[in-house]
């Protein structure tokens, strides 16, 4: 597996580094997102896959899109687990998403907005997405304002997540009257 300033300078070598984010460059948001992910204690695959959330773009995030066809140098850097997480980040239909978290029975699959194909995932890697996608949105939603974004799914995440998950969220969104609007 890649070193950290390994994976860092790969978002350098494909032009990925400088793009806007939030008020910040795209490199510091994905290393902001590593390091909190790091801060929960969460593994190095998982931290990799925060570094990684959005680098084939999402619905929301198309300031950079690395080609599908590029997986396997992902692959390569952060291990297969870790490139599929941060595939799924990037692949989630965030409707079909967001009506899923909120059942009470739990969500039954997942939408991969690519293929249109509906996947099982294993509770392992449901937990990790969601710590992950949850991990993303409190790193940014401060700079974006855009306090009500979501915000019944993200709260049910960091709900089903607890722990430094549902700590972190509370504490984040306690600034949202501080916030300038």
């Amino acid at each position: 597996m890649a070193t950290f300033k390994e994976l860092t300078a790969f978002f350098q070598q494909v032009g990925a580094a400088d793009v806007s984010h939030t008020t910040k460059s795209y490199l510091a948001h994905a290393i902001a997102v590593h390091g909190d992910l790091k801060k929960w204690g969460c593994d190095e695959d998982i931290q990799n896959v925060g570094l990684f959330h959005s680098i084939y773009g999402t619905e929301r995030f198309q300031r950079f899109t690395l080609p599908l066809e590029r997986r396997d140098e992902v692959k390569a850097l952060i291990g297969e687990r870790a490139e599929w997480l941060s595939y799924l980040n990037c692949a989630m239909d965030r409707e079909h998403f967001d009506n899923e978290a909120l059942r009470e029975s739990g969500p039954e699959g997942f939408l991969d907005r690519y293929t249109g194909e509906v996947i099982k995932l294993s509770p392992q890697d449901e937990a990790d997405l969601n710590t992950v996608h949850l991990c993303d949105w409190l790193e940014q939603v401060g700079r974006s304002k855009d306090w009500n974004y979501r915000r019944a799914v993200y709260r049910k995440l960091a709900e089903q997540l607890g722990g430094i998950a549902l700590k972190s969220y509370d504490a984040v969104y306690a600034n949202e009257d501080a916030s300038p609007k």
